[in-house]
């Protein structure tokens, strides 16, 4: 480490702490240094906590496949059995909640527990963002500078309420965005990827134990998606998180609770 020989690939990952495996996958055109240090520091302390790059994002090789949320399921498992993992709680956020949504589905047998953060099924039973949000997220940033880029992310993500009150929390996440940042093409191919994606049909398939967060603040993924993958997997949980965005940073201690109590 800190990268596996995956199929076609060079995986870069992490893993902190020791314990039970609890893989956590990241978003769209995001990597592992955008994860909050709180979440990870205590994850960490009850598990042994594997956090990677997806495909074409942050330090993890591009290929010339294309890329599908299926694709990025085979990455993960792939990694899994890299580590020696044979089976492990799966946490995925935003996009890497798709990518969870496809492990658990065509890997079973691999996923302890599920965790499913501000995400969605897909498809037409999707509820999509706003325009005004979708437009933000497939501007052309080709012209702007990496900083220009973090500021279009920055509001996707977090409440102004909450940027506003945390200036310094806010310079090191744009400090973590800018980084290792995505090419134009792997964000235009996993940005295709989401657009092709869609579990619906297959939601009552997953037998692993489920929980589903979401921020009822999220304007990338309505919170109404929240409420519509835990209807259609059985037996899942849903916690709302109510002064959360996207990434529930608004609520991160409530967020850590709710999550060790549920793996542990």
């Amino acid at each position: 480490m800190p990268k596996m020989k995956v199929d076609d690939i060079q995986i870069y990952c992490e893993v902190k702490g020791e314990g039970f495996p609890l893989v956590i996958i990241t978003g769209l055109s995001g990597n592992i240094d955008w994860w909050h240090p709180r979440l990870i520091q205590e994850l960490s302390k009850n598990f042994k906590t594997v956090m990677f790059d997806n495909r074409g994002a942050g330090r993890t090789d591009m290929s010339d496949r294309k890329c599908t949320i299926k694709l990025f399921a085979d990455d993960t498992a792939g990694l899994m059995d890299a580590l020696r993992i044979s089976r492990a709680h799966v946490l995925g956020v935003s996009m890497g909640g798709m990518i969870a949504q496809e492990l658990v589905l065509n890997y079973p047998e691999k996923v302890e527990k599920l965790v499913l953060y501000s995400t969605n099924c897909g498809g037409a039973k999707s509820i999509p963002p706003s325009q005004e949000a979708l437009g933000t997220l497939t501007a052309d940033v080709d012209r702007l500078s990496k900083e220009e880029v973090a500021e279009i992310i920055v509001p996707l993500c977090f409440t102004k309420d909450f940027v506003d009150d945390n200036p310094d929390f806010m310079d090191l996440m744009t400090r973590k965005i800018l980084k290792a940042p995505i090419s134009r093409k792997a964000f235009t191919q996993q940005l295709n990827a989401i657009m092709h994606f869609d579990t619906y049909d297959r939601l009552s398939q997953i037998k692993a134990p489920t929980l589903v967060m979401h921020g009822k603040r999220d304007i990338l993924i309505p919170p109404e998606n929240g409420s519509i993958l835990a209807k259609a997997i059985p037996n899942a949980k849903l916690v709302n998180f109510e002064k959360s965005a996207h990434l529930l940073a608004e609520d991160i201690e409530e967020v850590i609770h709710v999550l060790t109590e549920f793996l542990l």
